[in-house]
């Protein structure tokens, strides 16, 4: 990986280029809430569930490459690629952190 990113992030970030759902999952927190372009999944199920609707069938791959400090937040940019229309678009993914993992993900292109 290019970039010095905390752990949790850079375990979510490994895990999507394995498409690992269970790894990719690992390390949110049980009650984390993941915003996907507006929409809301909280908790472990429902983030699973995004996984496995969204992004798994479309082999969707996060390649970071640019990472900076807002806040008490991480924001991580990059292309995203896969099979769907468009790719590969640019996403924003702003990471909250809390206890060692990832209390909150929202992504937007």
């Amino acid at each position: 990986m290019p970039m010095d990113l905390p752990k949790p992030i850079a375990d979510y970030v490994e895990a999507n280029a394995r498409l690992d759902i269970d790894g990719m999952l690992q390390p949110f927190q049980r009650d984390a809430v993941f915003i996907d372009n507006g929409k809301h999944f909280e908790g472990h199920a429902a983030i699973r569930k995004l996984f496995e609707e969204e992004v798994i069938p479309v082999k969707a791959i996060f390649m970071p490459d640019t990472v900076r400090e807002e806040g008490d937040d991480i924001v991580v940019e990059g292309p995203a690629h896969g099979d769907f229309p468009g790719s590969p678009l640019r996403f924003t993914y702003r990471f909250t952190l809390a206890d060692g993992a990832i209390r909150t993900l929202e992504t937007t292109v």
